[in-house]
This record gives C-alpha cells, sequence and structure tokens, in this order.
C-alpha cells in the first residue's frame, strides 16, 4: 500500500455540506490499491465507443475527419481519466459509490451510442451526455469529501468550476450550425486539458497542489495498464469483424496476421517492461500526482490515440491491400504506430527518466516508412511498419536480458 495519508482533518460540525458517510478509501489495508469489479464494468462501455471511433475516422479520412477523431478520442479518454481519478479516492465497495458508478456508466453508455453521429444528428444528445458525465461525477466527488477532506474539497470546488466552463462551449456547440461545432468542443476540450496542467487555479482560489495529492500510485498504473489492454482488445476487434465480412484469401489472412502481429508488438513495448517500470516509480514517488497527472493521464492519450489509429490502419489494409496509396492511407498506416511509439517514448522518459535508443531508432524507421510510402501498396506499408514494431518490442526485451533483469526484477 502506497497511499500517503495526510493528518486527520479537524472533527467536523453535524450539520455541515456533505454526505456524512466518509465514502474515502481507506489508508491502511489491501482496499487502498485495489481495482473493483464495478470499476472494470465502467470500463467495458469504452469498448463499444472505441469501435465506435475506430469506424468514424475510418469513414472520414481526411484533415477534417482526422481533427475531429482526434478530438473524440481525447474526449472519451478525458471521460474515463477522470472517474479513474475518482475512483481511486472513494471506495467502490461502498454501496453509494458503487451506485454512482453504474448510473456513470449508463450516462457513458449514450456517450458511446451517440459518438459516431456526434457531428450529424446526435451532436446535442452527446454533448448532453458528456456534460452530464463530468458535471455529475464531480458534483458527487465534492459532496463525498466535503465533511472529510477540506483539501479535496477545495479542488473539486475549482474542477467544477472549470468544468461548468467547459460545458457551456460542449452544449453551444451542438446547438449552433454544424461548422461551429468543431472549433467550439476543442475550446471546451482545451479548457478541460488546460485546467488540470495548471492546477485547477480559480481566481480567489487559487490552485489545487496536485503533486501533494493523496492518492493510490498502484490504482492509477494498474486502472491505466487495463484500459490499454482495453484498446488493444478493441483493435482485434475491428480487425476480426473487418476479416469475417470479406472472402478468404491470402491477402486477407496475411492481413489478419500482420495485425495480430502489431497488437502482439503494442502490447509486448508495453507489459513486457514499461508497465512495471511506471507502476514501481509512481509507488516510490514522493509526490505520485505529478508523475499520475503528466504519465498515466496526457502521456497515455498519446498512446491509447495510437492504438486506436492503428486498428483503422489494419482495416484499411484488409479492405484495400493492393489500392493505389494515397496521403490519407499513409497517415492513418504510419500515424499510429508512430504514436504509439512516441507515447511509450515519453512514458519511459517520464517516470524512469531513460530515453530508449530503440524507440528512437523506431520513430526513424517509421518516418523512413512514410517517405518510401507511395512506392508501397497499403498491404506492403502494414508490413513494414508491423515489422518496426516487433523490432522495436524485440531490442528492448533483449537489451532487458543481457542487463540481467530478470522478469521479476523487470520495473
Amino acid at each position: 500500500m502506497t497511499r500517503t495519508s495526510p493528518p486527520p482533518p479537524a472533527a467536523t460540525p453535524a450539520g455541515r455540506f456533505g454526505i456524512r458517510r466518509n465514502l474515502l478509501r481507506p489508508d491502511d489495508s489491501e482496499a487502498a490499491d485495489r481495482v473493483t469489479y464495478v470499476e472494470l464494468f465502467f470500463d467495458l462501455i469504452f469498448v463499444f465507443a472505441l469501435t465506435q471511433l475506430s469506424r468514424y475516422l475510418y469513414e472520414n479520412q481526411s484533415w477534417e475527419g482526422a481533427l475531429e477523431s482526434a478530438m473524440l478520442v481525447l474526449a472519451l479518454w478525458w471521460l474515463w481519466v477522470y472517474t479513474t481519478w475518482v475512483t481511486n479516492w472513494l471506495d467502490p465497495a461502498k454501496l453509494p459509490v458503487r451506485g454512482v458508478v453504474l448510473g456513470l456508466s449508463l450516462v457513458g453508455f449514450v456517450v458511446s451510442v451517440s459518438i459516431y453521429e456526434s457531428f450529424g444528428d446526435r451532436g446535442i444528445v452527446f454533448a448532453l451526455a458528456y456534460t452530464v458525465l463530468q458535471l455529475g461525477r464531480t458534483a458527487f466527488m465534492l459532496l463525498a469529501v466535503a465533511r472529510h477532506d477540506p483539501e479535496l474539497r477545495r479542488t473539486f470546488v475549482r474542477i467544477l468550476a472549470w468544468l461548468a466552463l467547459s460545458s457551456v462551449f460542449w452544449i453551444v456547440g451542438a446547438l449552433l450550425p454544424l461548422p461551429y461545432r468543431l472549433p467550439l468542443w476543442l475550446l471546451a476540450l482545451a479548457i478541460e486539458y488546460l485546467s488540470a496542467g495548471v492546477g485547477f487555479r480559480v481566481p480567489g482560489l487559487g490552485a489545487s497542489g496536485v503533486d501533494q495529492w493523496d492518492l493510490s500510485g498502484p490504482h492509477i498504473a494498474e486502472r491505466s495498464a487495463l484500459f490499454v489492454i482495453i484498446a488493444l482488445g478493441e483493435s482485434l476487434l475491428v480487425t476480426g469483424f473487418a476479416f469475417v465480412d470479406k472472402e478468404s484469401s491470402a491477402e486477407s489472412i496475411l492481413g489478419m496476421l500482420l495485425a495480430f502481429g502489431a497488437s502482439v508488438a503494442m502490447w509486448w513495448l508495453y507489459f513486457d517492461h514499461s508497465e512495471r517500470a511506471g507502476a514501481k516509480a509512481i509507488a516510490a514517488a514522493a509526490e505520485p500526482g505529478r508523475i499520475a497527472r503528466l504519465a498515466y493521464t496526457y502521456v497515455h492519450a498519446v498512446i491509447i490515440a495510437g492504438i486506436v489509429l492503428t486498428s483503422v490502419a489494419d482495416k484499411e489494409v484488409l479492405s484495400h491491400p493492393h489500392a493505389d496509396m494515397t496521403l490519407s492511407t499513409a497517415v492513418v498506416l504510419v500515424g499510429g504506430p508512430l504514436l504509439y511509439v512516441a507515447g511509450m517514448l515519453l512514458f519511459r522518459l517520464v517516470v524512469a527518466r531513460e530515453l530508449l535508443v530503440s524507440y528512437l531508432v523506431g520513430i526513424g524507421a517509421l518516418l523512413l516508412a512514410f517517405a518510401a510510402a507511395f512506392a508501397l501498396t497499403p498491404l506492403q506499408l502494414g508490413a513494414v511498419t508491423t515489422g518496426v514494431l516487433v523490432i522495436v518490442a524485440g531490442w528492448e526485451t533483449v537489451v532487458r536480458v543481457r542487463a540481467g533483469t530478470d522478469d521479476k526484477k523487470a520495473g
């Protein structure tokens, strides 16, 4: 157990604002770090959401479509990561918290089913569900901690103020004509991402001491790793559905194998060593909030975006293995692995202060592959990018084993 507890707050008057029962996780037990089943249930709604994001990007391969898809990926990730931070503090084993998480799951499901048409007829549904989830979860957290942790109470007052501001732009963007939607939603998302970066600073209330937040590092690390697994599972779902819709041929079988190989390589890059390196770093950190905010909030958004874009690339290879290469196809095929490797490079740099040569070489190789893309077919370029991922994953493992770091000591 790695949660560092502050001195207990002074006794609170009985009539004070907030929920009387203490819903915070216990500090000195296994429950402080445990990932609960209701949290995993909440994660399930994002499997469908990610498949819809992949579908949207596949069918809107333009610069505008790419920007819309990137915004939706970041919005979805922000919903998930905020909820993860809340369940890091609150104990989902307690019935009020469990009930709220299930309620958030329902609202999140509405987000998932409307995300594909968010820039169409369901824009207002998406915006309302998104803001209800953000504001409702934050309001409940404020009620839950008001009597029991004054510092967290002040923090979530600030967070609620920032989210209330961004919600205006989400709703107005959905109500105005379509050309205004993307700019206003990008502004709303920028407000939310900026807020965490400045410690949720509010005039008159100051900023939160995020670096001193009392949280469970192992819980944050495990939850993030599980979301990576979910994203990889989504990529296999997209590939599987694309494969079964086609007649079996040498090209489709090879495309499926390349997609599987890319997923294995991405899994290997994250879980052979990096996941444990991150978990160990955040558990040992004097300021776990800093690592949680940078490595597990911002950097992981890049990693997840890389997985989603790679799933689109896999479908493109299966659907058009020998088509003429276009700029959008080249960007999709190279961009997914490039984002993923770059995200892993940043992750290791933040948690372990390591600038890995294997990742740098992988990024260079992918850039060269993009330069040569128009001399290749999608199937050939997919084989190259998968090969780069496999080489980078294998390279790091060979270096680790030669250095004498076995599985038990990894990380």
